[in-house]
């Protein structure tokens, strides 16, 4: 029998108890220290790793949990709640490991999922580049073969999450300039790198980027200049690999836009959890705000709003793992719940009035957090036009 929507099994309420217990004592009360600092949270990654937090999708034989989409999206809105700079620590290294356990080749699975399941070595993913975002096959990195059979990568990525402290990167990069269509010619490597060193053979990472928020997880450039790669990191290898680049990544981006959907409900959560407890301590005219009728009714909307989001965001994860085609109601769950996050910070911003422009107070780290919601993964702008297409050719079939 199929779960209601809201419904969570008994090993699914366990594990998001513990997530939200190490969130509320772990995580809530560190997050300005490090936001402030633009600091590396490495204390709270080194619990994740023991909670088994990066292993949470990858199969038990390869040391992981081997749970679902739908848990995984549980626990990064849990987490996302707390920060969603820690969601995004994982969230790139969930979607290195899902296109690793999809299109990844045996010795590919064997040699690297066992050390990502235990946070030994965290995962990046790359497709942007300077001089373009949402227009992927637009990308000029590119790889040639040499005489010895491995691949030279020249070019540079930019908006790399987890750039520098990654020990993998899956890179997407053009292998046949004349392709045509130009997605045909694109090919995923699997570039190994040292955690944390700026500089590697032939890949060099700058300085990391300055945010208005999304500290603490550094964003940052790749520059490849040279960097060889062997023929066997072709994601799924050189035979079945070459050139099935792109639909590698599309499919991983349709797990992502779940995933930062769920971004969007944590943060939008934890803005209504803040509002609802400020207007209840908060007097003005001889009673609490939470009494007047004009704060309720914020309160009502965002409320309405975090539910929504949450339910359309599980609705894409279960069709996912049932095997269904959810690109459609993943860039509706992005779409909505990346607004919504927004949209329940500001206003739970608005209810805290100057206050929540002080950097005392939590919803003015939220608010600088929520934007990234609306540009990540693809814009608000992009998920229409995703959505607009699948609807006409569903119509059509």
């Amino acid at each position: 029998m199929a779960l209601a929507s809201t419904e969570r099994t008994d090993e699914q309420r366990a594990i998001i108890e513990m997530v939200r217990q190490f969130v509320d004592e772990q995580i809530i009360p560190k997050a300005g220290h490090y936001d402030g600092a633009d600091e590396y949270p490495e204390p709270i990654v080194e619990q994740m790793k023991e909670l088994g937090l990066f292993g949470v999708t990858i199969p038990e034989e390869y040391g992981g949990m081997g749970l679902d989409l739908t848990t995984y999206t549980m626990i990064v809105e849990e987490l996302s709640r707390g920060w969603i700079s820690i969601s995004g620590v994982v969230n790139t290294h969930f979607i290195g490991s899902h296109l690793l356990m999809k299109f990844g080749t045996d010795e590919q699975k064997e040699r690297l999922l066992p050390r990502m399941a235990t946070g030994e070595i965290r995962a990046a993913f790359s497709l942007s580049e300077p001089e373009l975002g949402s227009d992927v096959q637009a990308i000029k990195t590119s790889a040639t073969r040499t005489a010895d059979g491995d691949y030279e990568i020249t070019g540079q990525k930019m908006w790399v999450t987890n750039g520098l402290m990654s020990g993998l990167v899956f890179v997407l990069v053009k292998t046949d300039r004349a392709a045509d269509p130009p997605y045909k010619g694109m090919t995923c490597f699997i570039c190994e790198k040292e955690p944390g060193a700026p500089e590697n053979p032939g890949l060099i990472v700058p300085p990391k980027i300055r945010k208005l928020g999304y500290k603490g997880v550094e964003s940052t450039e790749l520059v490849f200049d040279g960097y060889r790669c062997p023929a066997e990191m072709i994601l799924g290898g050189e035979e079945a690999g070459l050139g099935k680049g792109f639909v590698q990544m599309m499919d991983a981006l349709e797990v992502g836009r779940v995933n930062v959907a769920a971004r969007g409900v944590g943060i939008a959560q934890r803005a209504l959890e803040l509002g609802l407890k400020y207007a209840q301590e908060r007097r003005t005219f001889g009673k609490p705000i939470a009494e007047h009728q004009a704060i309720q009714f914020k309160l009502a909307d965002m409320a309405t709003k975090v539910e929504a989001a949450r339910l359309l965001t599980l609705k894409a994860a279960r069709m996912k793992d049932a095997g269904e085609r959810s690109d459609l109601e993943a860039g509706m769950a992005k779409l909505f719940a990346s607004e919504a996050g927004k949209e329940v910070v500001e206003d739970s911003f608005r209810i805290h009035g100057g206050y929540g422009y002080s950097k005392e107070y939590e919803i003015e780290r939220l608010y600088r957090d929520a934007p990234l919601l609306l540009i990540g993964e693809g814009t608000s702008e992009i998920q229409r036009m995703v959505i607009g297409k699948k609807l006409l050719q569903r119509q059509k079939r």
